[in-house]
């Protein structure tokens, strides 16, 4: 499945994490799941590529160069950026099918442990890992490039341009700090329009170019995105996030009306939208829009794969859900238990939401003025 040969495992690290001074060690994370009717043929196949990994990468660690590498198992939180549990088993062997057979399979470690002596990580693991090593890496300090539901579709993504990548994305961080609102219209192929306004006061922007220079940073690789927390109404001034929001869900287009950044009610009468409204109501959390975020990737001809690592990154996308640990507000403690705790992004693009078009696009700066930054759902700055 990894189609990356140890010598291609050795560049991709020293591409993604430029050498510290004080890099020792590299951790490998994979989720093992509780059970065995939790599992799929994609994550059964991930893990065998993480111990793959794991075994030419501490062969040829001196190469990167550093002193070790682990491989860091740990029982599946059930869920997409969901807290990690307290502890996580250091791996030597293959990696058991269920996490109830872990603890034969090497040494119980604290995830404490694991963020003071390793200082980069890699997560590819079947939930992603983002919000809680986003979190970590900021109070341990150690580096981390989280890869949820990697397979080998998504190495393409992994050879494209990435200064060119990087231009593009800085380009988008830029407009983002200045922005204090951004105004989208959304057209259905059922002749309908929505429109949905964004306040994004107090809130700086995140540039996601796929490589980590910096002690305590986190994020997705592959990547190629910029991307910023709505203001969440945190202080003195209600949030002026605002309107209706169309996702298609399956062939369903749902619609959520959104008051302070929060999606309140949702509109249709399908198994979709009534799904949707069951989860508001047991999670009022789940509502809070969580990212407002732009992808490169589909310029370079990269197409979904089906799993949002790579595919939020090819364009326009909206998250729901948990936002602290991309500076918002909204956090694990806001939902009703561990497993609950989400971070949901809806990617419009042509190949996830067919029935729903983005006329534009507009961002309005503090002085007054205003820049449309895409039409038709194609970027115009670039």
């Amino acid at each position: 499945m990894s189609g990356l040969q140890a010598k291609d495992l050795v560049a991709l690290v020293r591409s993604a994490f430029p050498r510290l001074p004080e890099d020792r060690a590299l951790g490998i994370l994979v989720d093992v799941p509780r059970d065995a009717a939790r599992d799929n043929p994609d994550w059964a196949t991930r893990r065998r590529m993480c111990f793959d990994w794991f075994a030419a990468l501490k062969e040829r660690c001196a190469e990167i160069p550093l002193d070790s590498v682990a491989l860091i198992a740990y029982p599946d939180v059930g869920s997409n950026n969901a807290d990690l549990p307290a502890e996580a088993v250091l791996v030597e062997t293959a990696l058991p099918d269920t996490s109830e057979r872990l603890a034969a399979a090497g040494r119980p470690v604290s995830f404490d442990e694991v963020f003071r002596d390793t200082q980069i990580l890699l997560a590819p693991t079947e939930y992603s890992t983002t919000a809680p090593l986003k979190v970590a890496g900021k109070k341990f300090g150690f580096r981390a490039a989280t890869m949820p539901g990697f397979g080998a579709s998504m190495i393409p993504a992994l050879r494209v341009d990435y200064g060119e990548v990087a231009r593009r994305v800085d380009l988008l961080k830029a407009r983002l700090d200045r922005a204090e609102t951004a105004d989208i219209r959304f057209a259905a192929d059922d002749g309908r329009e929505f429109a949905m306004h964004f306040d994004l006061r107090h809130r700086s922007a995140h540039a996601s170019s796929g490589r980590f220079p910096d002690r305590g940073t986190a994020g997705n690789l592959p990547s190629g995105e910029a991307y910023i927390v709505p203001y969440e109404g945190e202080r003195d001034t209600p949030s002026g996030t605002a309107g209706r929001l169309p996702v298609q869900i399956g062939d369903e287009i749902v619609v959520f009306t959104v008051r302070a950044n929060r999606a309140l009610e949702v509109e249709g009468a399908g198994a979709a939208a009534d799904a949707e409204r069951d989860h508001l109501r047991r999670e009022p959390a789940y509502g809070n829009l969580a990212e407002l975020g732009f992808g490169v990737l589909g310029d370079f001809g990269l197409t979904p794969v089906g799993e949002i690592l790579l595919d939020e990154k090819l364009g326009l996308h909206i998250a729901f859900g948990r936002s602290e640990h991309f500076g918002g507000m909204v956090g694990p403690g806001d939902f009703s238990s561990p497993a609950e705790v989400i971070h949901l992004d809806r990617i419009y693009i042509p190949a996830t939401q067919p029935r729903l078009r983005v006329p534009s696009l507009t961002l309005g700066y503090p002085d007054g003025s205003s820049e449309q930054v895409m039409e038709d759902g194609k970027y115009r700055i670039f």
